[in-house]
């Protein structure tokens, strides 16, 4: 460490403890979900193949993991770049769905169970909880949506109005929303992640 002020940030991460720096992170975090809801968006999760890195779908195309990507990426997190890598380390550690023997660039980064398990491996978890306090903004969260599907949003930095719930940035089939579905379907997973 170059200086105190950095080791003493370190350390605050380690043991878990906000920082400036993440404060900062998460509130641009929501700011990038936030500016995806002011655009019209068709839910559309086919498969496409698409360039590497910063591959993505057409912008006016999307859904639920499209928005996590393009926030990460205002940040300059490349979640396509991040996964893959991570995939060709250890696919054995990624869901065996779909059918896949290999990492796919063009879509891994896309599903949600990829991302839970990218989320684990860097330490990201976090424990789910029925207090909505525990739910800061720029966290990440995952749902079972009936059917059996899995979606995932972005904790905001507003709430409910007269409670202490956090609304949620997400896609769940109309385009980027921010709203109240914290506690409306079954919690999977929560994480937070700052690269």
């Amino acid at each position: 460490m170059s200086s105190r002020r950095e080791f003493s940030i370190a350390l605050l991460a380690l043991l878990g403890a906000p920082t400036a720096h993440a404060d900062d992170f998460s509130r641009r975090l929501v700011d990038a979900a936030r500016e995806r809801t002011r655009r019209r968006e068709t839910y559309d999760g086919a498969y496409r193949p698409i360039g590497y890195p910063m591959g993505d779908v057409p912008d006016h195309l999307g859904v639920c993991t499209d928005l996590v990507i393009r926030a990460y990426r205002k940040l300059g997190l490349d979640l396509q770049v991040l996964v893959h890598e991570d995939m060709r380390k250890a696919f054995h550690r990624y869901p065996a769905r779909w059918g896949m023997k290999d990492p796919d660039r063009n879509i891994d980064h896309r599903r949600v169970p990829n991302l839970q398990a990218f989320f684990e491996h860097q330490g990201a978890a976090r424990k789910v909880s029925d207090a909505p306090t525990a739910y800061e903004p720029g966290a990440l969260v995952t749902w079972r949506l009936p059917g059996n599907l899995p979606h995932i949003g972005i904790v905001s930095n507003e709430h409910v109005r007269g409670t202490r719930r956090p609304r949620i940035l997400h896609n769940i089939g109309a385009g980027p929303v921010e709203d109240d579905i914290l506690f409306v379907y079954p919690i999977t997973g929560h994480y937070r992640y700052a690269g």
